[in-house]
Parts: C-alpha cells; structure tokens; sequence
C-alpha cells in the first residue's frame, strides 16, 4: 500500500521561498506520474506542477510559472517543489499526488486525467504573509 509523506510547508513572507517534499513509503517505480496540487479556503483544488517519473517532462499551472520547480529523486522515491517568490495568493493546503500513469499537463486541470488509482498525501499547509 502506497504511502505519500509531505514536508516543508510553513508560514513565510512575501518574496520567500519554500521546498515541499512527498516521499512514497515504498517502491514508487509503477508511480510514473507525480505532482502537487493545492486548495485554499473557500476555493477549488488547483493543480500545480507534475512530473514524470521517467523522463522528468514537467508541467506547470500557469499562475506559477518562472517561481515554482518541481523536480524528482528517483533513487529516493522522492519528489519536490522549490517554491520562489512566494505570494499571498499562494497560501493553501498544499497536497502530494502520484498516478500509474498520466500526461502532465491534462492531469494537472483534472486528476481524473490518470491511469489507475491516484495517491495522495496528507496536506502540508504553506503561508505567505
């Protein structure tokens, strides 16, 4: 049974960076698809940034763009999110997700978007003052 750990969120200023981390528990080789979404009080969840576990093909929401970096440790079954330049408007639950199998770009508009189950992690709460 896969397990999704997060770490790193936290309260910080404006114009401050943040590095999330997700770590899968075990063996996260059939998990071909990672990323991290995220939800504010009273709004939608929004994806973030995927990646794949393979080839590292990225894509990015679009209010993120040039600030945010998501990136993988395949020998750690690990993934993370540099977080630059940080705004009010990116406070939120931030949430760890992986899939067998997805395209980074379409999954991002809709989890749904995925091959298999989807995993999730239990949320890190990051805050931009």
């Amino acid at each position: 049974h896969v397990q999704l750990v997060e770490s790193g969120g936290g309260l910080v200023q404006a114009g401050g960076s943040l590095n999330l981390s997700c770590a899968a528990t075990v063996n996260s080789n059939n998990l071909n698809c990672m990323g991290w979404f995220r939800q504010a009080p009273g709004k939608e969840r929004e994806g973030v940034a995927s990646i794949t576990r393979i080839h590292g093909g990225t894509a990015y929401a679009d209010s993120v763009k040039g600030r945010f970096i998501i990136s993988r440790d395949n020998t750690k079954n690990t993934w993370y999110l540099q977080m630059n330049i940080l705004k009010p408007e990116d406070t939120a639950m931030y949430y760890c997700a992986a899939v067998v199998g997805c395209s980074t770009a379409p999954w991002l508009r809709d989890p749904g978007q995925r091959q298999g189950p989807i995993y999730w992690g239990q949320g890190t709460q990051v805050t931009v003052s």
